[in-house]
């Protein structure tokens, strides 16, 4: 299963919508996750997701609780920004624990917990984000338990909800003629040296998703493909994205980098794949992309089709 994608909290999306409800869930027996500056609480020895008890944040400002859900006890889960927090009374709340970027321990997170941060983590940056309105620019409200911003101005009123940006992630192959399949990725300037990805864009408006796929890899490797195939989607809060993967048939060979969009970009074989390292690991040589990606997940899949 990818990561962030293992999502256990029931969202009680037809509950939360009711203030009393809502209200109600903010019990001593809830638990409580915090974010700052786009970082969730982690206890740094497990790797796992540290959630508070109600009693410790009982005294902070709950206003802008965010509601993640129900798990099968019914205990509701909240997300909490803490970014205007002072330091010091945070450091006081969460102790033993540090904030810590999601991606940082990527794969050694449950993940249950991943989904559960990468939610939290997506919802408080839009909050962040959306503090007024795009209409007429005053202030927006939270409401809704945290998945609705309303406009406080009573001549507008409008009301917006949290965006996901969808982007196309593509591992593109073809059979050359040596009878040898291979894939096609590229890497950025400023990845990590040696490493090499699928590519990937963001979907235009009125464009459909094997359209985006052709037109990305035309305007990043000027590669013609056609036979395009979902695969596998994969939500990407970093800050707002889902990634929606597909393979897709190299109906040309000869590679054309943009340089705007790419430093490079070529073709491997699946044996070639195989002596590659891992995007973490130093030095110049070749490496994939760090395991709790789709992008890793779309080339170990093509990798192993034929096992």
């Amino acid at each position: 299963m990818l990561n962030y994608t293992a999502m256990s909290l029931n969202r009680a999306s037809n509950l939360r919508k009711e203030p009393s409800w809502f209200a109600a869930q903010v019990n001593e027996h809830s638990r409580w996750l915090l974010v700052n500056n786009n970082q969730t609480l982690f206890d740094s020895n497990s790797y796992s997701v540290t959630f508070l008890s109600f009693a410790i944040v009982c005294n902070l400002d709950l206003t802008e609780a965010i509601f993640l859900g129900l798990d099968e006890q019914q205990t509701s889960h909240f997300a909490l920004d803490v970014s205007q927090l002072d330091e010091v009374l945070l450091a006081k709340l969460i102790g033993d624990a540090e904030f810590v970027d999601i991606r940082r321990y990527g794969v050694n997170v449950a993940l249950e917990q991943g989904s559960m941060a990468a939610l939290a983590r997506g919802l408080c940056y839009w909050h962040a984000t959306h503090r007024y309105c795009g209409r007429c620019g005053s202030e927006n409200t939270l409401v809704e338990a945290g998945h609705s911003r309303l406009c406080t101005n009573e001549q507008c009123k409008h009301q917006t909800f949290p965006r996901t940006d969808p982007a196309v992630i593509m591992v593109v192959t073809r059979t050359f003629a040596d009878g040898i399949e291979r894939c096609l990725l590229g890497r950025k300037a400023i990845w990590a040296p040696g490493m090499y990805s699928s590519l990937a864009g963001f979907v235009d408006p009125g464009e459909s998703l094997e359209q985006a796929v052709a037109r990305e890899v035309m305007e990043e490797a000027g590669i013609v493909v056609g036979n395009v195939r979902y695969i596998a989607s994969q939500p990407w809060p970093f800050p707002s994205s889902i990634m929606l993967g597909f393979i897709a048939e190299a109906v040309t060979e000869d590679i054309h980098v943009d340089k705007d969009e790419l430093d490079d970009a070529q073709w491997f074989s699946r044996e070639e794949l195989k002596r590659f390292g891992n995007w973490h690991e130093e030095g110049d040589h070749l490496k994939l992309p760090r395991t709790d990606s789709i992008s890793r997940y779309l080339i170990d899949h093509w990798c192993n089709l034929n096992d």
